[in-house]
């Protein structure tokens, strides 16, 4: 009996693509196979998915892009990019996209699997919704429900992992957010890659908070970040 659980495989191996496809399927998830990106982001136009796995090299348009094609309709759809394509930078380029794993060629499938149990079980488990409602840092609102942060009438809206990551920070104001804290929190895992996707999150928040002069995220060496506030009283509004 099926999971109900609808996954999107996209991979230009023909071979590889129906024996993975059939190894899920023998796991109880209803898998749609598409061998290349312009097929892949077809059907997941037309379609509703709840996990998606690319594969980086194909024709068409490679996995890369499709990834960002799928997170501008879906920003919240778990992606997993599965690749001969073991080199760092192009990990490190996954986790950039909003990656939650990155599997090279060759694998164990019975690990995929587990992996994808894992994705799914963070992403639909207990939600993690934050006691506050709004955070006042500085000049700025954050709101973690709604995933904004306002300055002067001026809205960012932030990515999941992003809003994750600055509540994380909010809730421990001027304190050391330890490092492994925050990885296992939001990754569920504190190895190499997330915590190279953690750093690139990290980056991309000092650069919302760079107007003001006021508020720095530091990086306290061997422990973990900071979100500091300086002159400007902190103050929530429940």
């Amino acid at each position: 009996m099926k999971n109900n659980i609808r996954i999107l495989l996209v991979e230009d191996e023909p071979n590889f693509g129906a024996v993975m496809k059939n190894y899920l399927e023998i796991s109880d998830f209803d898998v749609v196979l598409c061998k290349n990106g312009k097929e892949g982001l077809e059907s997941f136009e037309n379609s509703k998915y709840d996990l998606c796995i690319l594969d980086v090299m194909m024709p068409e348009m490679d996995g890369f892009t499709l990834s960002k094609r799928i997170k501008l309709i879906n920003p919240d759809i778990p992606l997993i990019f599965l690749t001969a394509k073991a080199l760092k930078e192009d990990i490190i380029q996954g986790y950039r996209l909003g990656a939650d794993d990155y599997i090279t060629k060759p694998f164990d499938s019975e690990l995929l699997i587990y992996k994808i149990k894992a994705i799914l079980s963070r992403n639909n488990g207990i939600s993690k919704a934050p006691t506050i409602k709004q955070y006042s840092i500085g000049k700025f609102i954050f709101d973690p429900v709604l995933r904004t942060l306002t300055l002067n009438n001026q809205q960012e809206k932030l990515s999941p992992k992003e809003s994750e990551l600055l509540s994380l920070l909010c809730a421990n104001m001027n304190q050391i957010l330890p490092r492994e804290n925050a990885l296992r929190t939001i990754w569920g895992d504190d190895n190499f890659y997330t915590t190279r996707s953690m750093d690139v999150y990290i980056t991309k928040l000092r650069k919302y908070l760079k107007p003001d002069s006021n508020l720095s995220i530091e990086n306290i060496h061997g422990s973990g970040f900071r979100l500091l506030q300086i002159n400007t009283p902190f103050d929530s509004t429940k």
